[in-house]
């Protein structure tokens, strides 16, 4: 068994590369500005809603990641998150892109949600604030 046990240890640590991570692509998030959005003009109580947003992406080393959802009360702060690229040969096509989250209501209060639009020229975060009643 002893046998075995060290056998094991010993493949284990052989066959693991600890050598690092030039293997890894170097990238980095950023939040994208939010160009528009479509939101249903009333939620159904209980039911689950796709939300749209359009947002443009300045080159081919952008690509979707993830959204970023803040709640706070019926409130909700929504911004896109994008993987850049930083080392890849990428296009310099800018692209308009729409990506869609459900969302699921669960308060019979109207929901505000505010989507990220940038910074203004003071450095002060922009937000579409669109408020979406919800009924039964």
């Amino acid at each position: 068994m002893k046998k075995i046990l060290l056998l094991f240890v010993l493949v284990s640590l052989f066959s693991c590369d600890i050598g690092g991570d030039d293997d890894l692509p170097n990238i980095d998030f950023q939040l994208m500005p939010i160009d528009s959005v479509e939101v249903p003009s009333e939620f159904t109580f209980g039911q689950v809603h796709q939300i749209t947003v359009n947002y443009t992406q300045p080159n081919g080393c952008h690509e979707f990641n993830r959204f970023l959802v803040d709640p706070i009360g019926n409130t909700r702060i929504v911004a896109v998150v994008d993987t850049v690229y930083l080392d890849a040969n990428c296009t310099e096509a800018i692209e308009e892109v729409s990506v869609s989250f459900n969302f699921n209501v669960l308060s019979l209060e109207t929901y505000t949600f505010q989507f990220y639009q940038g910074k203004d020229e003071n450095g002060e975060d922009q937000y579409l604030i669109i408020d979406v009643p919800v009924v039964e």
